[in-house]
């Protein structure tokens, strides 16, 4: 039997990127208010006296309240595993757009530009005899984008695929044709980093394979 696993998340490529490596996990969704979190998170820094809070630290810290929620709000007996994205570019942070008007705006800013794509992870070994362990980390990719007309921006946002993704973009559907390349780990910009993933699970004493479901065992 698999190790019990929990995806706390809804999003379908995250879902899909871990059923091709053979995890079959239970979807939770943590239904956090993310803008919530991160003013509490932000005003707590700002007041320790600590600045800003770098990029890669705020969709760490999204990830980890997203695992959290699920682990405490539901009896999960599982791993669970947390995840947040956001795209900078120069020095900006890019979530999700939400509307047409404001993908296209994106784009517009984007074409032919280099960005990061912040990835957090984060699991909660919810497990009743697992290790208790709580860790996370950043996956952090440069992505390259095409120099699109404006014809080829108002088609991909016409199709609503980039409104309710970060930075307006996916590189394994759809945008695909619109990044030129990326350096670093593929599967983190599709938004979920599974050689990350991996060490994760060595922290809840847990190896990749044993999450695998039953039919991928040898």
């Amino acid at each position: 039997m698999p190790v019990p696993f929990v995806l706390a998340s809804q999003s379908p490529a995250r879902l899909a990127t871990l059923r091709a490596a053979g995890v079959e996990p239970r979807v939770i969704v943590s239904h956090v208010d993310e803008d919530a979190a991160l003013a509490r998170a932000r005003a707590e820094h700002a007041a320790a006296g600590w600045g800003e809070m770098a990029f890669d630290d705020t969709v760490l810290l999204l990830a980890r309240t997203k695992a959290h929620a699920v682990a405490e709000a539901h009896e999960t007996d599982a791993i669970v595993l947390g995840c947040d994205s956001m795209l900078e570019i120069d020095g900006e942070i890019l979530g999700k757009p939400g509307d047409p008007e404001t993908a296209r705006e994106r784009w517009r800013g984007m074409r032919g530009r280099v960005g990061v794509l912040h990835t957090g992870h984060w699991l909660v070994d919810d497990r009743p005899d697992g290790s208790g362990a709580t860790v996370g980390a950043t996956a952090s990719t440069t992505v390259r984008f095409a120099h699109l007309s404006d014809a080829e921006i108002d088609a991909y946002v016409a199709t609503g695929e980039p409104l309710q993704v970060a930075g307006a973009f996916t590189v394994d559907s759809l945008g695909g044709p619109y990044v030129e390349s990326i350096d670093g780990d593929f599967h983190a910009v599709v938004g979920v980093s599974l050689p990350l993933l991996r060490h994760l699970l060595a922290s809840c004493e847990v190896a990749f394979h044993e999450l695998w479901r039953d039919e991928v065992r040898g």
